[in-house]
């Protein structure tokens, strides 16, 4: 696809299901931090749009100050939403254009708007979204992880036992699992992930995306636990948490060629338990196997 698309090709076809005397519902991802995300198109959908909804209106109305926007904005939080959504597909119905945002990133990930881009859909209205930052994408672009396969769970419980049983159930996940957090429980959501998971299973914090103070720290789960409680500047901001899928353990399993390649280019540099669990981290094979095969080699050589 080349990058720079004609915008007369690329246009949005209407579905037959809607009808054309209707609005459009234009789902508007803004900016997790650095202003200079915010899209071209973004901006021109916020500037001709009869109206917005916004998850927190005074948060919102700062954004559209910076960049010279007088659109009305209505609040669409999660208090409101099922009563007040029907305002807005009133509104939609009479032929207003409408833009959906939240307070940072792509509204609708764990933020409010599900049940007005439903009820809208339902409703035979035309849902165009505009795409742009989300910070579960950009933590996952940038963590090492495997991006292939993955699952988001949003924010776990609050309280711990809620936690460790959302946890328990995703132990044996093979996918990529993905987290928000709140900055007040961060350091315990990791101490409750390193005790369910495991020490050694790989993990990435990624906090502050896109802003001054960004953090993306990828260790195993123990060692992440560890940088975070000494360093209380870590449980601030807005946090992503990625931990890698889970590995079936099969008895006897064999090293791969270029499994073995890494791990005798560490053993040439560092103590053999490091540079298994560092081989591991790099080729995202079973750690002790690894080890294993280290003593294997170390034994050959007389070391």
């Amino acid at each position: 696809m080349a990058a720079f698309a004609d915008p007369k090709v690329c246009a949005v076809t209407v579905p037959d299901a809607t009808d054309s005397t209707f609005g459009t519902l234009y789902v508007v991802a803004t900016p997790i931090g650095n202003l200079d995300d915010m899209s071209v198109r973004a901006l021109r959908v916020l500037k001709s749009v009869a109206l917005i909804a916004a998850e927190d209106t005074r948060h919102s109305q700062r954004l559209l100050q910076h960049f010279g926007i007088q659109t009305p904005l209505a609040a669409c939080h999660e208090h409101n939403e099922r009563e007040e959504g029907g305002r807005f597909v009133t509104r939609l119905l009479a032929g207003d254009d409408v833009a959906l945002v939240s307070d940072a990133g792509t509204p609708l990930i764990s933020d409010p708007g599900y049940h007005l881009v439903r009820h809208a859909r339902l409703a035979g209205i035309r849902v165009v979204p505009v795409p742009g930052a989300c910070a579960l994408v950009a933590a996952l672009s940038a963590a090492g992880l495997a991006s292939d396969r993955f699952i988001f769970e949003g924010f776990l419980p609050a309280k711990g036992a809620g936690r460790r049983s959302r946890l328990e159930a995703l132990r044996e996940e093979p996918r990529t699992l993905i987290f928000y957090e709140a900055p007040h429980r961060i350091l315990e959501s990791l101490q409750d992930m390193a005790a369910v998971f495991g020490a050694e299973r790989p993990a990435l914090l990624a906090r502050e995306l896109t802003k001054t103070f960004e953090t993306l720290k990828g260790l195993p789960l123990e060692q992440l636990c560890a940088f975070v409680e000494q360093d209380p500047n870590q449980q601030r901001g807005e946090c992503v948490v990625l931990v890698a899928g889970h590995v079936a353990a099969e008895e006897g399993e064999a090293v791969s060629a270029e499994g073995l390649r890494v791990l005798d280019l560490l053993l040439a540099q560092m103590p053999l338990k490091r540079a298994a669990a560092l081989a591991a981290s790099i080729t995202g094979e079973r750690k002790n196997a690894l080890y294993q095969a280290a003593l294997a080699r170390k034994g050959a050589a007389g070391g």
